[in-house]
């Protein structure tokens, strides 16, 4: 819903792409290495704070300059078509897998009623955790739904409060964000969580800070011109998520969603691309939406799949590559026979 008069920054679509796989890498390998510190990947799960700081810059972007003509009902109508088909997709894919799961090895110990509501919920993006098994996952049925849930609150307050913050009064919120996010890593000892119940509001404080950055280095300007390409920015990315483990770890986490998030989002805003790394950009950022959204259905497959054959190191790189260019091959089928047709037809009946 960009005006086709804006530049687009292919370099961040690439990048979202990047996180998009690393995310679901990752989650592969959590199933088989439940410890994160001996995980060559254990840091996988900071792609949703990069892209939680990208979604603020390209709200920004896309909407502080015609909000106001907009309104906010509209702002939001624009924002659920481009979101919500691929909530409700991953959210019939959940609900699939829950019920026809074929490395499951016991009976599914819910009542028809109750996976009725976790499927309603799960639509909805009602927060909804019931299952012991699944963490008390906030989604049972698509636990990455969780982000979702505070990319919407995001949308709203920016519908409503950011759009109006002039830029020091956005510092100002930004650095309040940033000293409760180092709160809740020091007292928990990492900044890992938010996906369940238990830590609800954690999610809550990674999303506040890192998309109030994103918006405050697209308002301020940071665009950092250099001649990193897609290549360079995508290593430099992935470091962050291979990030050993240490004691005090919660330092270092703080400091990469603090200042390494928004530098990499002002680096890829200037990042300079040739014709074939743009076509890889934004082909890997198109799909990195729908990737995020239906992975998760074959995830608790296998990791069922996982504790009863145990495969070794070898079958499992195997397995996890494989796996990772089948889901994407997905996620490309899914985009262009059904994400794309719902959302053009969506914008012809509201927009």
């Amino acid at each position: 819903m960009v005006t086709k008069t804006k530049q687009h920054f292919l370099a961040l679509d690439g990048l979202r792409g990047v996180a998009a796989l690393a995310v679901v890498v990752f989650h592969f390998m959590e199933m088989a290495i439940y410890n994160y510190n001996v995980l060559w990947i254990g840091h996988g799960w900071l792609a949703v704070d990069f892209f939680f700081c990208l979604s603020g810059f390209v709200i920004g972007y896309a909407y502080d300059d015609r909000i106001r003509q907009m309104g906010l009902k509209k702002f939001l109508e624009v924002r659920l078509i481009r979101l919500h088909p691929m909530v409700v997709f991953g959210s019939v894919l959940g609900l699939l897998t829950l019920l026809w799961d074929p490395n499951r090895t016991s009976a599914l110990a819910y009542s028809a009623g109750k996976v009725a509501t976790m499927f309603v919920t799960s639509v909805l993006l009602i927060p909804y955790p019931v299952m012991h098994e699944r963490g008390y996952s906030l989604f049972s049925l698509n636990s990455p739904a969780w982000s979702l849930f505070w990319e919407y609150v995001a949308n709203v307050v920016y519908g409503i409060v950011l759009f109006r913050l002039r830029r020091s009064w956005l510092i100002v919120a930004t650095v309040a964000a940033a000293i409760v996010l180092c709160g809740v890593g020091h007292n928990a000892g990492n900044l890992w969580a938010g996906f369940n119940g238990k830590t609800f509001w954690t999610g809550g404080a990674r999303v506040s800070f890192s998309f109030l950055a994103g918006l405050l280095v697209y308002r301020s300007r940071w665009i950092v011109r250099s001649r990193l390409g897609f290549g360079s920015l995508s290593v430099l990315l992935v470091l962050a998520f291979v990030m050993p483990y240490a004691t005090g770890g919660w330092l270092r986490e703080a400091a990469v969603i603090l200042v390494y998030f928004p530098l990499l989002v002002a680096l890829g805003a200037g990042a300079t691309l040739g014709p074939r790394a743009e076509k890889l950009c934004k082909f890997a950022g198109n799909i990195s939406y729908p990737l995020y959204m239906t992975h998760y259905a074959v995830i608790w497959s296998f990791g069922d799949f996982y504790s009863s054959h145990k495969p070794d190191a070898a079958h499992l790189a195997a397995i996890v590559v494989a796996g990772t260019l089948l889901l994407t091959a997905f996620a490309y089928l899914v985009m262009v026979l059904y994400d794309k047709p719902v959302r053009a037809y969506l914008r012809s009946k509201f927009v």
